[in-house]
């Protein structure tokens, strides 16, 4: 199930993800089974990560961003030329990310 965002949450969660490195990198071996596996613990991890979609044209890398999206439940916040911020929250963190509204 992916998580749905409002304007308000969308903008917050920008904010919070301007200073952030990518925490996955995808390179020519493309969106991989062990590369899901890894998006999906940084994010049950972080909530709020971003990744790196190399390699491709356009067209191919917002691919592997729908297929990101829809495989690990997340959202996606934004998109800018190769990174993606992805988010999905996890209230069982000690101290989950709270989103306005």
């Amino acid at each position: 199930m992916t998580t749905h965002l409002n304007n308000q949450q969308r903008r917050a969660l920008k904010q919070l993800a301007h200073h952030l490195k990518p925490v996955v990198l995808l390179g020519a071996a493309g969106l991989t089974e062990p590369v899901l596996a890894e998006i999906g613990l940084a994010l049950s991890h972080h909530e709020l990560i971003k990744v790196r979609v190399n390699g491709g044209d356009r067209d191919g890398r917002d691919a592997q961003v729908r297929t990101i999206v829809e495989e690990t439940g997340a959202a996606l916040v934004q998109r800018i030329g190769n990174v993606a911020v992805l988010y999905r929250a996890n209230p069982e963190l000690k101290e989950p990310i709270r989103l306005p509204g």
